[in-house]
């Protein structure tokens, strides 16, 4: 049986300020754009979370509800660094880490480097050499998958330990109301509901037929995870699956060229990191939100994979235009390729080139 850890750094980024300007301690701190501006929450501390601040969450609407709280812009160098920090402690007891991003990860503790017979006591020594090296707190779940280790982290934070042993699996997943199982999103928790099923007990009641007939092939991930069954193992190396960027405006622009320059400028940039990366993408995708928050995305494959500038930008404007009406008031643009090939080297150049001395719309 594995031995699995997931560490969760509590409130990282705001945490990291907290750290670094004690005048902030106990005081609702918010880490991401101005109140003012149309940024969004990246971090709020855990008073900030009492009046309902999250991440993700627009600014003003975070001043609305806390108008006294303390917004500042963040500094990733600072977060980086203890990051770093962090996985460096890791290292110390196994190779197998898989970072899920930059405030946590999983560990494969089965076989150790120390050693250690119990992982519960690798967790334990892990959290105390990270308050310590860093003067963070970190919330750590134990168990002998990923997902459980993952679940038995969220369940007492900030600050905690918590393991899930095979015997108890059963009973905290049945008790678990399903907003709370990692890997079910808001829209499936929605339709979940609508179906009745509301903790995991009402999860586990439903066959995997009639999983797979409302969710399609993730009902039989539903139908597993309930019953604590997670095979995925640890990996060392993501496989990234995605590269895009986007820009929310100050102020909402509605001038086709102007956004046009814009597309240009992410095509660069997305281009000159592909190529760094040694990878090539055969889809783009385009995110635009409007005005009044309504989101759509706009998505072209080809049979030819990509990674210059001209044909990132070209099927970006192609879809922008045949997206957009006469007036648009945009608040949000964003360019991701996807649909990723590895080491490419038989580029055929000439076919992508007829593909876009196609016509395209007018502006």
């Amino acid at each position: 049986m594995k031995k699995i850890i997931h560490i969760d750094m509590d409130a990282f980024f705001a945490a990291v300020e907290i750290r670094d300007n004690p005048e902030y301690e106990g005081k609702p701190l918010i880490v991401g754009g101005k109140p003012n501006s149309r940024g969004v929450v990246s971090t709020c501390s855990y008073e900030a979370r009492k009046y309902g601040i999250h991440s993700a969450m627009p600014s003003f609407k975070a001043y609305q509800l806390c108008p006294h709280a303390i917004f500042v812009r963040g500094r990733f160098d600072a977060y980086r660094e203890a990051s770093q920090q962090i996985k460096e402690i890791f290292f110390d007891y196994t190779d197998l880490v898989e970072p899920v991003s930059i405030d946590e990860a999983y560990l494969d503790v089965t076989k150790n480097k120390k050693n250690m017979a119990s992982a519960t006591e690798i967790a334990s020594e892990i959290r105390k050499r990270i308050k310590e090296k860093t003067k963070l707190t970190a919330s750590a779940g134990v168990s002998y998958n990923k997902f459980l280790a993952k679940i038995a982290s969220d369940l007492d934070k900030p600050d905690g330990l918590v393991i899930i042993p095979p015997h108890k699996a059963y009973q905290i997943l049945e008790n678990l109301p399903i907003g709370k199982f990692h890997g079910i999103g808001k829209a499936s928790e929605k339709k979940m509901n609508e179906l009745g099923i509301r903790t995991g007990k009402n999860l586990k009641e439903c066959s995997l037929s009639e999983l797979i007939k409302h969710f399609g092939k993730v009902g039989s991930y539903y139908f597993n995870i309930v019953r604590g069954i997670d095979e995925r193992e640890v990996k060392t190396k993501r496989i990234r699956k995605s590269l895009g960027h986007e820009r929310t405006f100050s102020k909402d622009i509605s001038d086709i060229a102007s956004m046009l320059k814009i597309l240009e400028k992410m095509a660069k940039k997305i281009s000159l990191e592909m190529k760094a990366k040694n990878f090539q993408a055969k889809t783009l995708t385009l995110k635009i939100k409007y005005a009044n928050f309504d989101l759509i995305s706009r998505s072209k494959t080809l049979e030819i994979p990509f990674d210059k500038e001209k044909p990132i930008f070209y099927l970006g404007k192609k879809m922008l235009l045949e997206t957009l009406g006469p007036k648009c008031n945009i608040r949000l643009l964003g360019l991701t390729v996807s649909n990723l090939v590895w080491n490419n080297d038989s580029r055929d150049e000439q076919k992508l080139f007829s593909f876009f001395t196609d016509e395209l719309p007018e502006i």
